[in-house]
């Protein structure tokens, strides 16, 4: 997989308190990692949109990630308000994460983030035109929690 990485990224990401630089690293390594794993994803753009760092694949929906000074106790992973990301999101993990009406999932610094299904979030964003399609986006259900 080949990232194309806007060096900008790195330096929004460090301009932040380090406590949230740290946070938002993880997630920015999620979300590469997660593109790495996937045959079908051979390209991943990293690059700023509305001031966040951004993540998007060829046949995929963006994905962001932030934290702003006016909420400075959380920090988010944003998604395209009008796919069915995050509504699909809390149809399968219920209340597992904090979700933002119908464009994001939150955090707050001491949550335990929940890291296998969050990756499941993100790679649907990333093949989301290739899932869009599927009985909730391809994402497995835990069997247990049916």
């Amino acid at each position: 997989m080949k990232l194309n990485s806007n060096p900008s990224v790195k330096t929004k990401i460090s301009s932040y308190p380090k406590h949230v630089s740290n946070k938002l690293n993880k997630l920015r390594q999620l979300i590469i990692d997660t593109a790495k794993e996937e045959d079908s994803i051979s390209e991943l753009e990293e690059t700023l949109k509305w001031g966040e760092p951004s993540y998007i694949a060829p046949k995929g929906s963006t994905i962001r990630i932030d934290w702003k000074e006016k909420t400075p106790d959380q920090y988010a992973v944003y998604f395209k308000c009008t796919s069915k990301l995050v509504v699909t999101f809390r149809e399968v993990y219920g209340n597992l994460f904090t979700y933002e009406k119908n464009r994001a999932i939150l955090f707050s610094f001491d949550d335990m983030v929940p890291f296998k299904e969050l990756q499941s979030c993100i790679k649907a964003a990333l093949l989301y035109h290739e899932v869009k399609d599927r009985e909730f986006l391809g994402i497995a259900l835990d069997p247990k929690k049916n």
